[in-house]
Formats: structure tokens, sequence, C-alpha cells
């Protein structure tokens, strides 16, 4: 299951998704999930699920990379889904068994909500693949360059998210390591009630705390060695230039969204 969790990986591609400019990227993402909230109906979300497909395949980093990394909410949204089920009273009742009651209304939420879900984590984790931590930390920074003026941390907001994000999959993998050697001491964490399986928890926690802190520190000490002192003065190797594949690639965004907010205004 550890293994599924692929937030914050980079795959390295030459693909036209990977060669956007990651400022059009986050700019993109957020136009595609305010189109996907904005999605009432089948038509819109048959249209968002397509543009999805479209998205995974110019990427090419393939459809079973990406459902791979939603396996571990499945939980979450088979939760979501049974709430939405059971407590939506609206429509026709379908069936009813003690105070259970499940309505047309119930089924049609339930199955809007989990596609929603699915493509929300699926488009956002696309966003992770085809950019690096770096791109996403000028991204971020440049687009939220307007706020400096505000006095707000505009640079170490970015660097911590990238960061964060970078540090996903390094956490993960030491996690992995770390239960494979409580297991080969004889720790189960498979077995017993609830309360049975947080207490066989702590022997994982404490020491991926205290790895997770000893490569934080490692991490401050690496920079202050480089004589790094945040934005004051820094120059790019790499300077971000929108290009015209940029500029198709908002067109399309664009109509995307405005195809959304027409199809539900008319309910097509």
């Amino acid at each position: 299951m550890l293994k599924d969790i692929t937030l914050g990986q980079y795959f390295p591609g030459k693909s036209v998704v990977h060669r956007l400019d990651p400022r059009m990227k986050l700019i993109l993402t957020v136009l595609y999930i305010v189109a996907l909230f904005m999605a009432r109906n089948l038509m819109t979300y048959a249209l968002m699920i397509v543009v999805l497909m479209i998205c995974i395949r110019l990427s090419e980093v393939g459809y079973k990379a990406v459902f791979r990394g939603m396996k571990p909410v499945l939980v979450i949204v088979l939760i979501t889904a049974i709430l939405n089920l059971f407590y939506n009273h609206t429509g026709e009742l379908l069936a009813k068994f003690w105070v259970i009651s499940i309505y047309t209304g119930g089924v049609s939420m339930a199955v809007m909500m989990v596609l929603r879900i699915m493509m929300l984590i699926s488009g956002t984790f696309l966003l992770t693949y085809t950019t690096s931590p770096m791109q996403l930390t000028d991204g971020i920074e440049q687009l939220l360059s307007p706020l400096k003026k505000l006095h707000m941390p505009i640079h170490e907001l970015a660097m911590m998210m990238s960061i964060a994000l970078r540090f996903i999959p390094t956490l993960i993998e030491e996690t992995d390591k770390i239960m494979s050697a409580q297991k080969a001491r004889g720790a189960d964490f498979e077995s017993g009630n609830l309360v049975a399986k947080a207490k066989a928890l702590v022997p994982l926690l404490v020491p991926l705390f205290v790895s997770a802190l000893r490569r934080a520190e490692e991490l401050a000490t690496a920079m202050e060695c480089r004589c790094y002192i945040g934005d004051c003065g820094r120059t790019r190797m790499k300077k971000l230039v929108y290009q015209r594949r940029d500029a198709i690639a908002l067109v399309g965004g664009v109509l995307v969204l405005t195809a959304v907010l027409v199809l539900r205004r008319y309910g097509i």
C-alpha cells in the first residue's frame, strides 16, 4: 500500500505536458478544479473525464501510474459514496431496509462525488508527476510575486511547499524500511482490533519522526553551508518564459471551463 502512494513523485519526460511552463500548469490545474466543481450533470462529467484522459495521454505518464496513486484514498472515496448514498433522500425511493433508504438522488450524488474526487486527485497528481519540485517552486513564487508588495514571504512559502512535496516519497520509503525492520523483529501491524493496531504503530512512528527531524536538520545545515539567504539577490540559471504551446494550452483550458458552464446553464 505504501508503494502505491505516488504524491510528490516526479516522472521525467519530454512530453508536451512536461514542456509546459510550470506557471501555466498551475493555472490550468486551477481552471480544471473550478470546472470540476462547476460540473453538475452527466454531460459535464463526461467532458471532464475526456479532458483528463487526453491530459494523461499527452503527459505519457500512463493511466496505470495515475490510477495506482489513487489506491490509498479508496477508503475515503468509499466512505464518501456511502454517506451520499444513504443520507440523500431526494428523488424516487429505490429500496428501504429498516432505517436505511436509498433514493435515486442518493445514487446520483454518490456516483458524481466519487467521480469528482477521483478526477480531482488524478488531475493534481498529474501536476506533480510532470513538474519537478524546483519548477513548482519557481512557478508558485512567480505567480504569487504581486503579494510581495504586502510583505508576504512568498519565496519561503513556495520553498516550504516544494520541500514538503519532495520529501513525501522519501518519508514513504523510510516508513517501508522501518516496517520491514520491525516485522523482522517480530512486530505485527495487521492482526488485532483497532486499538491493538494503533499501539503497534508506536514502534513505527517514533523512529520515523526521529528520521524526519534528522533529515530536516541535515537539509538546513546543507542550505546554510551553501550560503542560502532566501530570495534576496537570488538569480536563476533557467528563466521561465511563456511560449506558444502555453498560450494554446490556456485557450484550451478556458474553452473547457466555458463549455462546462454552458452545459450547466442549459442543463444539457
